[in-house]
């Protein structure tokens, strides 16, 4: 990979940011800015490198370095351009003559940026790098049986064990998705960033998961970057049930119970664009349900992506349980999610299937979530 132009190119906007905001700084203020843009655009292109970089602590360090400085970059790009609309109004009203502190603007707003950007970066940092909470959604199912009422599942996604999420960050998600107690968990892809020989140990805590009937796992777009085939073989060995356009039973039944009306139809599916990397896994939720028992009244299908959603009403699903958009993971992207995926985040409806898009359990890229806090999510069925 060249990464001559990315360097260029980092420049080039880092630049940009200082082209706009130097001249209208204090000296003392724009001095530091200065040195702040420069080592930014220095490290920020060894953060994009990321899984590429050579091992050892101070090349780690090095990404670790990098990835700050792209969530830093990201919001003063973001609030640059904003400050710049903002003196686009100014100056139309100075025009117009309905202010005289055109330069008062000028200048509180450069002050502004950097400071904002960096509160945004720290509260984000924070956000991102302790164990996600617990949030807990009731689904309200038509004709639910009543086998079924309260039946839980724990979801995590988009957890992304890479550069910056390793063992640790992994076992504190287990131990909080244990201490829920949940029937089943569903963990929706985007679980890794990078090869098993470079991380398989890392996601090791995952066999210590614990539920009634068991652990599934649908494959996200990651998976297929990383090498999907492996990571399919590595969770199959620590006991998690992969489900590629495939599903299982649970019998839910307890004694008494019409023990047809206690089954759980758990299906999942390969990535939405799984069959760029391997047409034999082309995203299918029709074939999933192949051969499911017809007396099984709740449907649940786990897919990556939530534009699976419209196949998954079509086949018959009531539930399906997504993530990849991370809910934007920081401000202002949340706002993007909308041109490439249906849902963003949270509990929808589409035709009479239910879709819940978790905003992820962990992160990707830089160790950053503002507006768009990370969830383990505890969902319940209840009757509707």
């Amino acid at each position: 990979m060249a990464f001559a132009p990315i360097f260029l190119i980092s420049f080039l906007f880092h630049g940009l940011i200082a082209w706009r905001l130097l001249p209208d700084l204090p000296d003392a203020a724009a001095l530091i800015l200065v040195g702040v843009l420069l080592v930014s655009a220095l490290l920020v292109p060894r953060g994009l490198m990321g899984r590429g970089a050579k091992r050892g602590p101070w090349s780690s360090a090095m990404v670790w370095a990098g990835l700050l400085c792209m969530g830093l970059f990201s919001s003063l790009l973001v609030l640059t351009l904003l400050r710049d609309v903002l003196l686009l109004g100014g100056w139309a009203a100075q025009v117009s003559g309905l202010t005289q502190k055109w330069d008062t603007l000028r200048t509180t707003s450069a002050l502004a940026v950097p400071i904002l950007a960096l509160l945004m970066s720290i509260v984000g940092f924070w956000n991102a790098r302790r164990t996600a909470t617990v949030v807990r959604v009731d689904i309200p199912i038509v004709n639910l049986p009543t086998a079924l009422h309260g039946f839980t599942m724990a979801q995590i996604s988009d957890i992304h064990v890479g550069p910056t999420i390793k063992t640790h960050y992994l076992q504190r998600i287990v131990e909080r998705v244990n201490s829920l107690d949940a029937h089943m968990v569903a963990i929706t892809g985007d679980l890794v960033d990078g090869s098993v020989k470079e991380l398989g140990r890392h996601i090791a805590p995952l066999v210590h998961l614990q539920s009634t009937h068991g652990t599934f796992f649908v494959t996200g777009n990651h998976e297929y970057y990383s090498g999907a085939h492996g990571w399919i073989e590595a969770l199959r060995a620590l006991g998690v049930q992969v489900l590629m356009n495939e599903h299982v039973v649970i019998h839910h039944s307890h004694n008494g119970q019409n023990p047809g009306h206690a089954m759980v139809v758990v299906a999942g599916v390969a990535d939405y664009n799984a069959h760029h990397f391997d047409e034999s896994h082309r995203s299918d939720p029709h074939k999933a349900l192949n051969h499911a028992p017809a007396q099984a009244l709740f449907k649940l299908l786990l897919a990556h992506q939530p534009r699976s959603a419209v196949a998954a009403e079509k086949a018959g699903f009531d539930l399906q349980l997504s993530g990849h958009t991370h809910g934007g993971q920081f401000w202002p992207w949340g706002y993007f999610v909308r041109f490439q995926q249906p849902f963003t985040a949270g509990l929808q409806k589409l035709g009479t299937l239910w879709v819940y898009t978790s905003r992820g359990t962990g992160y990707w890229g830089p160790p950053k979530r503002f507006g768009a806090p990370s969830e383990i999510t505890l969902l319940r069925l209840v009757p509707s």
